[in-house]
């Protein structure tokens, strides 16, 4: 993964928007990924679905935790993503009262399917959804890449999170800085 360029594809996302009457004042956007990568230092960190235990109580909150952190390294943006729709994500980041950290609704994995990322969790009854990984992203160049062991061993119930904490992706951006 390294040395690559992200994929560009668009993600539909819902915005608030005042000019929208009724008890949901949203309106759909599409977003370009090419966009949010461009001429930015970006985290990505993608996990298996929202509302789900790992992410819910471990992965999402410790990043939200450690944005200012992240930021005072350089990093411009920090991105979750996941193969949930727009509407899931929403409410999922008010449930966590997630602030800082920008979810992404890759509601059809185009974009996790172009990472490489994608896999089939059919097993627990969950479809497509995206393996736990993250990456520092230099300009729409993957610079970074951390990904949990035992993609190639999906029936598994197994769901490991060590590799993708942003414990590693911080040290990597510290290690980078003091060189």
């Amino acid at each position: 993964m390294l040395g690559r360029s992200v994929p560009n594809v668009t993600l539909k996302t819902r915005v608030r928007d005042e000019s929208v009457e009724g008890p949901n004042p949203f309106r759909w956007q599409d977003v370009e990924t090419g966009d949010l990568f461009a001429g930015k230092r970006v985290v990505v960190f993608s996990l298996p679905g929202a509302f789900t235990p790992t992410c819910s109580t471990e992965q999402c909150p410790a990043f939200e935790r450690y944005y200012d952190d992240f930021t005072a390294l350089g990093v411009d943006d920090v991105y979750c993503l996941s193969v949930n729709d727009a509407f899931v994500m929403f409410q999922w980041g008010k449930q966590l009262g997630v602030k800082n950290v920008k979810l992404l609704p890759d509601g059809s994995g185009d974009f996790t399917r172009r990472m490489g990322m994608l896999i089939k969790k059919d097993h627990l009854g969950f479809g497509d959804r995206s393996w736990r990984y993250a990456m520092v992203v230099d300009d729409g160049q993957v610079v970074a890449w951390f990904e949990e062991p035992g993609i190639n061993d999906i029936g598994s119930d197994e769901d490991p999170y060590g590799e993708t904490r942003p414990e590693p992706v911080l040290d990597w951006l510290k290690a980078r800085k003091s060189a």
